[in-house]
């Protein structure tokens, strides 16, 4: 009796934790960990899901979004797929994705025909990009700035919209306000790769905002907020390029101002030194979470209750951010070590 009592309890709780979402018609972001690759999952009080990125190829990543997407979020299907650029750590694992479960929508910024960096000495794309172009969708998509994802609003829930701010370094048109940091703009060397093509989002929920900027790098960071802010103040930024140095420039993280940073780092890649700099640096910033523990340099990292992954070899936990359904507040958790922490947006 007392077994079977167990299990009944172990049923209800994860038939409650899959819908839990709906019923609460909260808005629901997962970092997912690839160990450095790109993965963030949203589920909207609607229960339609958006996945910006999927990690590498090999099973493993495409593996754990699944998981995440299907026994935590309670997930039938991938409503809509965003590909921020062309790197194996960011679309290697699409394929794979939609071979486990259904895929509606994908969005990019256009296959590029030959190497994505233009790089005419790598023959290697035509191979690495083949099971991306055959993937079974729905539908495909060529996202252009300004353009929103088209998600369904969800009666008694704060407004919803989900917008493409820029790609192939191109920005959406809306002039924004004068911005005054743009007077200490610095430049770094331009970066011919894709990362400064990515695709950047964002999402909105009543007063609660989040940017997630993909790979995008330090000189297009600065024109995306220059000399005219396009973004405004933001609740959540996720780190941009996994905090490696080439990203996160001062000048738009400053002009984010944002309360929490979130970081899809890996045990050896990202979190780098001028990045953490930075966001220690930023007074708004009340809370700095890593999805890996930077194991090469120690002082890069928060405190460890922030932290999803300490050891190197870990098991893959995820962070979960739930914004209220009035869009007032929202909770990051960490479920693997039992961290809750609640925020006011922004706007509050």
């Amino acid at each position: 009796m007392t077994k079977l009592f167990a299990a009944l309890v172990g049923i209800f709780c994860c038939v409650f934790q899959a819908f839990a979402g709906v019923a609460d018609r909260t808005l629901d972001i997962y970092w997912i960990d690839s160990e450095g690759g790109g993965s963030t999952l949203i589920v909207t009080p609607a229960n339609e899901s958006v996945l910006i990125d999927t990690g590498n190829p090999g099973g493993r990543d495409s593996g754990r979004i699944h998981r995440v997407a299907t026994t935590v979020a309670g997930l039938s299907q991938i409503d809509h797929m965003i590909i921020t650029h062309f790197h194996i750590d960011h679309f290697g694992g699409a394929a794979e994705i939609a071979e486990r479960m259904p895929v509606g929508n994908v969005y990019d910024h256009g296959i590029p025909d030959g190497n994505p960096d233009n790089n005419p000495n790598d023959t290697r794309w035509p191979l690495l990009s083949k099971p991306y172009r055959e993937l079974k969708a729905g539908k495909r998509h060529v996202i252009k700035p300004g353009k929103a994802i088209p998600l369904r609003q969800s009666d008694g829930a704060a407004k919803l919209s989900l917008r493409c701010l820029a790609a192939k370094q191109k920005f959406d048109s809306t002039s924004g306000q004068p911005n005054p940091l743009c007077e200490d703009r610095k430049e770094k060397s331009k970066d011919t790769s894709d990362n400064a093509n990515s695709i950047v989002s964002l999402l909105e929920f009543g007063g609660f905002r989040f940017f997630d900027g993909g790979d995008l790098t330090w000189n297009i960071e600065a024109d995306l907020v220059c000399p005219n802010d396009r973004v405004g103040q933001v609740d959540v930024f996720q780190v941009n390029h996994h905090g490696l140095d080439v990203s996160n420039n001062p000048l738009l993280v400053r002009t984010l101002r944002p309360h929490v940073v979130v970081m899809n780092n890996g045990p050896r890649k990202g979190a780098g030194p001028e990045t953490c700099a930075t966001i220690k640096s930023i007074d708004s910033i009340k809370a700095w979470y890593q999805v890996h523990r930077n194991v090469t340099q120690a002082d890069n990292n928060p405190p460890d209750e922030f932290i999803a992954n300490g050891p190197e070899k870990c098991d893959g936990n995820y962070i979960k951010l739930s914004v209220d359904k009035s869009g007032k507040s929202y909770t990051v958790s960490i479920p693997a070590n039992g961290h809750s922490r609640t925020y006011q947006t922004v706007s509050q």
